[in-house]
């Protein structure tokens, strides 16, 4: 079981908030030596700090490392082009709060759209000019400034859920894959960016209030007494208490507490039924289930995705499932399947 000692070690780290006077930082994405070059010149002659990177592979984890207030991509880089390097970081809970700004030289809508639904605050045309670029920099800088504390919140609240995902058999590194399936699946239901966004840190942290839970129970291998099941149930209400401080995202904390209702009413902590239960939870789960099903976990069964979906047709059956998402899941999983297999 997690220690107190544990917990209030997590909640004081990294509690660091920039002062007024530090420059922002802004970071540079640019495969063409001379794009790059000027792109720097630009935002160094404003003042700011600039951390430049020269291959998109590297940025996500130089992103991860840096922290910067900004981050200015181009969209055509070999590997990893802007959009997809977008998608990569807004998947991240540690740089997903990090305001994109795009470059391309063309205007075209699509790509637009592409880039705004990745999670981009907007696309600048190249070459850069300074009247466009300055004012969009500033404003996102202080937009991220802004936004710090309740980043700082965020980060103790996914430390110490990572902390509490050991338990489980999870690592860091399942809590990304979950997510990148649970942003698939919203975006191939094209839901709004701010739903994805609650979507995507619920992978990571849905399960923070387990921490209540005693491990001889956690770990028990034997059937669960009627006390120790309503132990359990009670994950989902702490773990909603536990996120509480991020009161700005209310279907988040939906998610935490009802990702384990069920559409018959059967499920816990409410017994809430059909439309009853946030349809954000809804999707969560359906994904959250395929993909403890799929993953390879020591003592569990690991079952093929064809299984997976199997079982979850048999919960539907039994009424624990909404049946036009069950479809829809269906659906993209086979899309999934499908490209997988076209990619090999």
């Amino acid at each position: 079981m997690i220690k107190c000692k544990q917990v209030q070690e997590l909640s004081t780290q990294e509690i660091t908030l920039p002062t007024v006077s530090t420059p922002s930082k802004v970071m540079v994405v640019d495969d063409q030596p001379l794009s790059l070059l000027h792109a720097v010149d630009l935002v160094q002659y404003q003042g700011y700090r600039v951390v430049e990177v020269n291959d998109s592979r590297q940025a996500l984890k130089i992103a991860f490392e840096e922290q910067p207030d900004v981050i200015l991509a181009d969209v055509v880089m070999p590997e990893i082009n802007g959009v997809e390097l977008t998608k990569h970081l807004k998947l991240e809970p540690h740089t997903q709060s990090i305001p994109v700004l795009l470059m391309s030289v063309t205007e075209e809508s699509q790509l637009r759209h592409q880039a705004l639904k990745a999670g981009a605050e907007d696309v600048v045309l190249k070459p850069l000019d300074h009247t466009v670029l300055y004012p969009k920099l500033k404003n996102l800088a202080q937009q991220k400034r802004l936004n710090e504390v309740l980043n700082q919140t965020q980060k103790v609240l996914l430390n110490l859920a990572t902390l509490i995902k050991a338990k489980s058999g999870y690592d860091y590194q399942s809590s990304f894959q979950l997510a990148n399936l649970v942003r698939g699946f919203a975006e191939y239901l094209e839901l709004p960016h701010s739903d994805i966004e609650d979507l995507v840190f619920a992978a990571y942290i849905h399960d923070i209030g387990t921490v209540s839970i005693p491990d001889y129970i956690f770990h028990k291998h034997g059937a669960l007494t009627s006390e120790e099941k309503e132990i359990i149930h009670q994950h989902c209400v702490i773990g909603e208490q536990i996120c509480q401080p991020l009161h700005n995202r209310p279907n988040l904390l939906k998610i935490i507490r009802h990702h384990h209702e069920k559409y018959n009413g059967s499920g816990y902590p409410d017994g809430l039924t059909m439309e009853q239960i946030p349809y954000l939870a809804q999707i969560f789960q359906l994904v959250d289930i395929y993909y403890a099903l799929t993953k390879n976990r020591q003592s569990k069964t690991t079952y093929t995705p064809s299984s997976a979906l199997d079982i979850l047709e048999e919960e539907v059956i039994k009424g624990w499932r909404n049946p036009k998402l069950w479809e829809q899941f269906q659906q993209f999983i086979f899309l999934q399947l499908s490209s997988f297999c076209l990619s090999v």
